[in-house]
């Protein structure tokens, strides 16, 4: 059935409402550079940060139109593939359903950053920051979103399945 096949693009939509909803809401009440809330001791703050960069910060001295091209196009293009990866037939023999979710989760965080990045100046609204009491080195994580949470954990994700059940190989696993 045809319509099964966008059926991913379910959790998709809802990583990008959630997404840009909590965004919207952060840009409304928290001034940038401010931590609205404390929890946990200390240990999780909401709050406003602008991310001109990718993870890390990485990238943020570049000329603006490489950011242009390596922060907006570049993510176009590659979300674009992740979504012919999610619905083309093809790939019925390299992913497997969950597998097909995960690039879901992956193509909704993706384009929930890369709104951000067309609508907001090439910065994207971070709020999250959790404290790692000199873990590596860091006192707090790098600020987070969403978008950054949905990435990282279906990449998780799809990378366990991968190693666990392995990828499908002409239509059996291997």
């Amino acid at each position: 059935m045809r319509s099964k096949r966008y059926l991913p693009f379910i959790l998709s939509a809802v990583v990008v409402a959630l997404d840009q909803i909590t965004k919207a809401l952060v840009v409304k009440y928290i001034p940038e550079g401010m931590v609205a809330k404390s929890y946990f001791n200390d240990w999780l703050w909401i709050c406003h940060v602008r991310n001109d960069a990718v993870a890390f910060s990485m990238g943020d001295s570049l000329p603006v139109f490489l950011k242009y091209i390596l922060f907006i196009a570049l993510p176009i293009v590659l979300m674009v593939g992740v979504a012919y990866c999610i619905i083309s037939k093809k790939s019925d023999e390299e992913f497997t359903v969950l597998q097909k979710w995960c690039l879901a989760g992956i193509f909704g965080g993706g384009i929930g950053n890369i709104i951000d990045r067309i609508f907001r100046s090439l910065r994207v609204v971070d709020f999250i920051s959790t404290d790692l009491n000199g873990f590596m080195g860091m006192d707090r994580f790098p600020t987070w979103n969403i978008a950054d949470a949905s990435v990282v954990c279906s990449v998780i994700l799809l990378l366990i399945t991968i190693v666990l059940t392995g990828r499908k190989e002409n239509g059996k696993e291997v």
